[in-house]
C-alpha cells in the first residue's frame, strides 16, 4: 500500500495474506451456512477486510492511512463476537472437547475458517512482535475461532 515495496514472505504479507485467506473461507461458510447466520457472517467478513487493510500499512504510513478514512477494525467488533459466543452459549452450543469435523458441510466450512483463523492469529502475533499490529487485531481473531468453533457445532446440531 502507498506504493511500497516488501517481500512476498514479509511476516506482514503473510498476515494479511493468512486474514484473507480466512476471508474466503468464511465465504465459503457463508454459502453453505444457514440463512440465519449469513448476515452476521458478512459482517464479519466486512471487519476482516477492515483489519486487512491495516495489516497491510507499514508503520511509517499509518498515520496517512488514518487520514484518509479507511475503515478500521474497532474493539467493537471483538464485542460483536464476543455477544454472539454468548448467544451460541446460552442457546445450548458449548465447547465439548475434541470433535470430528465434517458432519455436514457448513460445519466443516466453519471448522476450515477456524483452523486459518488461529494461523491468522499466530501470523499477526509474528508481525506484532516486529510492528506493533494491534491488541484490537489479536483479541478479535481469538475470540472469531472460538465463534467459528461453535458455528461448526450448531451446524451440526441443526442438521
Amino acid at each position: 500500500m502507498f506504493n511500497r515495496a516488501v517481500p512476498k514472505d514479509d511476516p506482514r504479507v503473510e498476515a494479511y495474506g493468512t486474514v484473507d485467506e480466512l476471508n474466503a473461507a468464511l465465504g465459503m461458510a457463508r454459502a453453505l451456512g444457514p440463512a440465519a447466520v449469513r448476515v452476521r457472517v458478512e459482517a464479519l467478513q466486512r471487519h476482516l477486510v477492515a483489519l486487512m487493510g491495516e495489516l497491510a500499512v507499514l508503520p511509517e504510513d499509518a498515520d496517512r492511512y488514518r487520514a484518509k478514512r479507511y475503515p478500521r477494525l474497532e474493539g467493537s467488533a471483538v464485542a460483536e463476537v464476543e455477544a454472539w459466543t454468548g448467544e451460541l452459549e446460552a442457546g445450548g452450543t458449548r465447547f465439548r472437547g475434541w470433535v470430528m469435523p465434517g458432519g455436514t458441510a457448513a460445519g466443516a466450512a466453519f471448522d476450515h475458517a477456524r483452523t486459518i483463523c488461529r494461523r491468522a492469529e499466530r501470523r499477526v502475533c509474528t508481525l506484532h512482535r516486529q510492528a506493533p499490529a494491534g491488541e484490537v487485531a489479536l483479541r478479535f481473531l481469538n475470540r472469531l475461532s472460538d465463534l467459528l468453533w461453535l458455528l461448526a457445532r450448531e451446524s451440526e446440531e441443526r442438521a
